[in-house]
């Protein structure tokens, strides 16, 4: 005779499982230690100061561009 199976153990076994295969392809995907974003957030800071510094327009005191976008009004 087949042995007798509980359904409910059985799907809970079953979910159990699917759930730390998932887990595991999220820890490969997404996972990443605490250097390696450290690396990435020093990246990012240099490129965006690299980016400020080959600006042509360099930002200018909200004062000044006030004056200027004022006078652009009444011309």
């Amino acid at each position: 005779m087949a042995d007798i199976v509980n359904l409910k153990r059985f799907r809970k076994r079953k979910a159990r499982e699917a759930a730390a295969r998932q887990a595991e392809e999220n820890r490969v995907r997404f996972g990443r230690t605490k250097a390696q974003k450290q690396r990435d957030a020093a990246e990012a800071e240099e490129a965006q100061r690299r980016l400020d510094r080959l600006r042509r327009d360099p930002a200018q005191p909200d004062a000044v561009r006030d004056e200027r976008d004022a006078g652009a009004d009444q011309a």
